[in-house]
């Protein structure tokens, strides 16, 4: 008897949080302000871990024109710094806000830097890397820019490999469809 109520415990468990939404975090902004994932209810969203040094920095350019051109259309675009791809994200916020505003204009959110891996991983990118928890698939974050695209409802829907270009067809084609 107590094995089989262990074992509905533990499926219910899983259940639960295979049906947690991307809407229940709440994280910092790159000015260390609260922003709730609750407040993008209804649009599609962007999460990249994003860094200053690295060759994929210039997918800011792409990353912020995509943003004006769909963000109308209920889209938003967030990007996380994270410094743990070879030390490549190694500012501050504000030093990190600074670049992104001189160099590329960036206008969509930008969030405090995190670790989107290891032990130290935050909760969101937990979420967004693990099948128990989004529901989806697991993933592991391979690099800087890494994509991953939230449907309008809270739920994982795609990964994108860091290589891949914000423009590219299949992101245009989840964009519009």
């Amino acid at each position: 008897m107590r094995k089989y109520i262990v074992m509905i415990f533990t499926l219910m468990s899983v259940s639960v949080f295979a049906q947690s939404s991307f809407y229940d975090f709440v994280v910092k902004d790159i000015d260390g302000n609260d922003f709730a994932l609750s407040q993008l209810k209804g649009k599609k969203v962007m999460v990249v871990n994003t860094a200053s040094k690295c060759g994929f920095t210039p997918q800011y350019e792409d990353l912020e024109k995509l943003y004006k051109e769909y963000g109308e259309s209920n889209f938003v675009i967030i990007g996380f710094p994270a410094n743990n791809f070879l030390k490549q994200e190694p500012g501050t916020n504000e030093e990190i806000k600074e670049f992104c505003s001189l160099n590329y204009g960036v206008s969509f959110p930008m969030m405090s830097k995190i670790s989107v891996k290891g032990d130290d991983m935050h909760p969101l990118y937990q979420w967004l890397t693990e099948k128990e928890k989004n529901g989806v698939e697991d993933s592991k974050v391979s690099w800087n820019f890494q994509k991953y695209l939230i449907s309008a409802e809270g739920k994982l829907e795609k990964v994108i490999s860091p290589k891949t270009k914000p423009y590219d067809p299949s992101v245009i084609e989840w964009l519009t469809k």
